[in-house]
């Protein structure tokens, strides 16, 4: 096993798929006022302790999901507010016209999908456990599933 098996792959991807929560966070504290209007235009009260919350999984889990301490939770917890963000504030089917390019939910369309590729991202990390090693994405870049089979093996196969 290489650093790259090790360490930089998974530490590169873990940061991609976290890097915009610290930032958002950061902008809930730096424009409260407006994150406080955005979460009390959601259908459930508490828009302060929502807020809150919010803004404390999004610093901490990711430290928790590229470090690895806690990470399974930490990135099942992160899903779970992406996936609940999604519903509670990007209800773009409340918009007539979402789908037009200029259409008031158009944004709101997007957001959603987007949120839920981060809870797909973020649920395997909290499913997948160990990675593959560099040198088997290699010799097998197109497939992880079992027809990508090991090239010694393929090689034995009878072919038709």
């Amino acid at each position: 096993m290489t650093w790259l098996d090790l360490a930089a792959g998974p530490l590169l991807a873990k940061i991609c798929l976290v890097v915009l929560f610290p930032f958002s966070a950061l902008d809930k504290v730096m424009h409260w006022d407006e994150a406080m209007k955005q979460a009390s235009s959601g259908p459930l009260p508490g828009a302060a302790l929502m807020l809150i919350l919010g803004t404390l999984v999004e610093t901490v889990a990711p430290i928790c999901i590229v470090t690895g301490y806690y990470d399974r939770i930490a990135a099942f917890l992160l899903a779970g507010f992406c996936a609940v963000t999604a519903v509670l504030f990007h209800r773009f089917w409340e918009f007539p016209g979402f789908w037009s390019k200029k259409g008031e939910g158009n944004a709101h369309f997007w957001d959603f999908w987007k949120n839920f590729g981060l809870v797909g991202g973020l649920l395997l990390v909290t499913l997948g456990g160990s990675y593959a090693p560099a040198s088997d994405i290699l010799a097998h870049p197109l497939s992880s599933g079992p027809q990508a089979a090991p090239a010694d093996l393929a090689r034995s196969l009878p072919t038709p």
